[in-house]
């Protein structure tokens, strides 16, 4: 694990050791239960998470068996790092903050991203954990490559990428 700031950056699918924030891009499965447990801290009352998975289509695509995520490695835990920077800027109260996303292939079903906030309130742990998954779709370089039964392409979905602080 390497550390910006105060910010760790996990490499691989496990939480860091020490800190609120945990920010990775793995190639192994990602776990939803395991962010969650780790989110739970004494000052919460809320834990939110979300999971995004490969489903079986897309727009004009039916038969999706899988998708290819690629991303500018170099730049995906700076960004996740500043995600999470813009949560705790708009919900300062917020607890611990989880966004991790795959890359390489996955199958339909497979986890791509999860997005776990920790928080006293409810209301703040929804609302942060929304923006959270809007802005990581919007600024973090990651792009999905999807197969189907009619050939493959870069998913029909992609958008231009924006500064985080930019929603």
């Amino acid at each position: 694990m390497t550390t910006s700031g105060s910010v760790p950056y996990a490499v691989d699918v496990n939480p860091p050791p020490t800190g609120d924030d945990w920010v990775g891009l793995s190639g192994d499965p990602l776990s939803v239960d395991a962010a969650s447990a780790w989110a739970v801290v004494p000052s919460c009352g809320a834990v939110v998470a979300f999971s995004g998975h490969v489903r079986d289509h897309a727009p004009g695509r039916v038969g999706v068996s899988s998708l290819e995520y690629e991303a500018y490695e170099d730049q995906v835990t700076a960004r996740l790092a500043r995600v999470v920077e813009d949560i705790r800027s708009r919900w300062p109260d917020v607890g611990r903050v989880a966004l991790l996303h795959r890359h390489g292939r996955l199958a339909v079903t497979e986890t791509a991203v999860v997005v776990v906030v920790s928080a006293p309130h409810r209301d703040d742990a929804f609302e942060a954990a929304r923006h959270g998954i809007d802005t990581l779709k919007a600024t973090v370089p990651i792009w999905k490559r999807e197969s189907w039964a009619g050939g493959e392409s870069w998913g029909v979905d992609a958008q231009q990428l924006t500064g985080a602080d930019a929603s």
